[in-house]
């Protein structure tokens, strides 16, 4: 059988498209297997930052159309540019082992969050990382970025900015980690639901479902389940600052949440502890009270 994985033209989405062949050469080698590139909307429109595009799916929908009219097989995506809500007819499969869910600090000459100097310049697209920061740090000033993980990392060096908060899961798979200045616990920087997972999407009834749950990690799945319960109850988006990170510690689940309003002028973080078995009621619960203070 010849499976086409669709994916995004990226650095960061083909290299992440290459782990799940891999894993699936592994595990299936009679098959073949070819990664077909389709560019979306977000890939296109660099000039516009992300809260201020009309659009859920602005780095998923082209690639679902494909999907769902049959010209790919299976899609790998980023999990935490997937939208709250997919497609009818189109359903996740399990997932592979995740990858550090945690943000990073990328800086041109200091080395820490702390070192920066007073009214240091940021740059980042993402309401989350922006206002968690300015909470720490009120004096910093931030600017708008858009691009692939290597187009940032030039802007960084060519403009007069002085840092970029990226994912490290980005960074890591690249094995570009040499230029990772600080990583940000969740503690810090709560990250956005879903961050270092991948989302692999197929049809439903698709029998590649099967194959690939049979070859998935457990973890990432508990994670990726109770990360977008959140995301979904709390109907989150780039518009708002949203983000959670669920963390399995034997039968204790900690979930960190992050929730506020588009403005920033309020910005919630709640941890919540209790048994795996009850996670899904106490996330739902947590989400509820976390949209009514906003």
């Amino acid at each position: 059988m010849k499976i086409t994985i669709g994916s995004r033209g990226s650095a960061l989405a083909l290299k992440q498209t290459e782990l799940v062949i891999e894993q699936l050469k592994g595990a299936y080698p009679s098959h073949d297997y070819e990664i077909k590139v389709i560019h979306t909307k977000g890939d296109k429109i660099l000039d516009v930052a992300l809260d201020k595009m009309n659009d859920k799916g602005i780095f998923v929908k082209e690639i679902e159309k494909e999907l769902l009219e049959g010209t790919i097989d299976l899609a790998v995506h980023s999990l935490k540019d997937m939208p709250s809500i997919q497609p009818e007819g189109l359903v996740y499969t399990k997932t592979l082992a995740a990858s550090d869910p945690r943000d990073c600090l990328v800086l041109k000459s200091a080395d820490s969050l702390e070192s920066l100097a007073l009214g240091a310049v940021i740059a980042t697209g993402s309401k989350r990382r922006r206002y968690q920061l300015k909470q720490i740090r009120p004096d910093l000033k931030f600017v708008d970025i858009r691009g692939n993980i290597n187009t940032r990392l030039k802007k960084l060096e060519d403009q007069d900015i002085d840092g970029l908060v990226l994912a490290s899961a980005g960074l890591l798979r690249l094995q570009l980690d040499d230029r990772i200045s600080q990583y940000l616990d969740e503690t810090i920087m709560v990250p956005a639901c879903g961050q270092g997972i991948l989302a692999i999407q197929a049809k439903e009834n698709s029998p590649l479902i099967d194959m690939i749950n049979a070859i998935s990690d457990e973890e990432a799945n508990q994670r990726l389940k109770w990360e977008r319960l959140f995301l979904s109850e709390v109907d989150g988006s780039c518009h708002i600052p949203v983000g959670g990170y669920a963390k399995l510690e034997g039968e204790e689940l900690h979930f960190h949440a992050l929730l506020g309003n588009e403005e920033g002028t309020v910005l919630l973080k709640e941890e919540i502890i209790c048994k795996s078995c009850e996670a899904e009621d106490r996330i739902r619960a947590l989400a509820k009270q976390m949209k009514e203070k906003i």
